[in-house]
């Protein structure tokens, strides 16, 4: 019966109290080390607060990890940081850490909010982005099952892991600015468009024609194919695009985004 009302819950019923998303390796440590920065859906976010990260039950190829570190270390590039410390380890189904998820906005936004590093920006080739801050990893990471969509963690679980988390010092943590100040919960979809600033800063202009930052989104792509099949669940990515593919370009900053065939099936 438990296991079935837990279930039920992962399909998305709203009522969230100790949220938690299953994620494929490596996509799930990069995020839980703070690496990662955005999470992308083809469906906005709907928590805010504490979002705890398990890994699915596949293990990633050596390909796939490189594949996304090579991105990763262009994306950083980008900001001048080149000393990136990446997980030794990459374990799969265990429950790794959490983040805070400070707010949801379009990629359409993402791409043209200058208040945040350019890396941060070309993470956002998802319809929706959800925006993470303060990762916190297990010392031990838990092992448990996981499911589709956000859902609660099982209450002894959840004492296990409060008790077991200590914070990461991410290479380049990234503080969103929120649209309102005094609204924490103003980061929305919609809310910072009336704050964008479109083609002012020319040194952006060759982030997407770069040949290795290419390669490397080239590489990403292909990592990611790997979970492009379907399943009954709520869509998520493996990184960048929703179900299906499109292109988004920025012609006035020179920013090209590729065609990110990203599936929402990070199980």
């Amino acid at each position: 019966m438990q296991r079935k009302s837990m279930a039920s819950r992962s399909r998305g019923d709203g009522n969230y109290r100790n949220p938690c998303l299953t994620m494929h390796q490596p996509w799930a440590s990069l995020l839980v080390y703070g690496i990662k920065r955005i999470e992308g859906r083809s469906w906005p976010s709907p928590v805010t607060g504490r979002l705890w990260i398990h890994a699915a039950g596949k293990i990633p190829e050596h390909e796939t990890i490189k594949a996304m570190e090579d991105f990763y270390r262009q994306l950083y590039a980008l900001d001048g940081v080149t000393d990136i410390k990446f997980p030794e380890h990459y374990p799969v189904s265990r429950l790794l850490g959490c983040v805070e998820v400070v707010g949801c906005v379009t990629s359409e936004e993402l791409v043209s909010w200058e208040d945040v590093p350019q890396g941060v920006r070309l993470e956002g080739q998802t319809p929706f982005c959800w925006l993470c801050e303060r990762p916190q990893k297990l010392l031990v990471p838990f092992e448990m099952r996981g499911y589709q969509g956000v859902y609660n963690l099982e209450k002894r679980i959840l004492e296990g892991a409060v008790r077991g988390l200590c914070p990461v010092e991410a290479r380049s943590p990234v503080k969103f600015p929120l649209p309102y100040p005094r609204k924490p919960l103003s980061l929305k979809p919609g809310s910072v468009s009336h704050g964008l600033k479109n083609g002012s800063n020319t040194s952006k202009t060759n982030e997407g024609t770069s040949p290795t930052l290419s390669a490397a989104i080239a590489g990403a792509r292909a990592a990611a194919t790997q979970f492009s099949k379907k399943s009954n669940g709520p869509p998520r990515t493996a990184g960048f695009q929703g179900q299906g593919s499109r292109t988004w370009s920025m012609s006035k900053e020179g920013v090209q985004r590729l065609d990110m065939k990203y599936d929402q099936q990070r199980w």
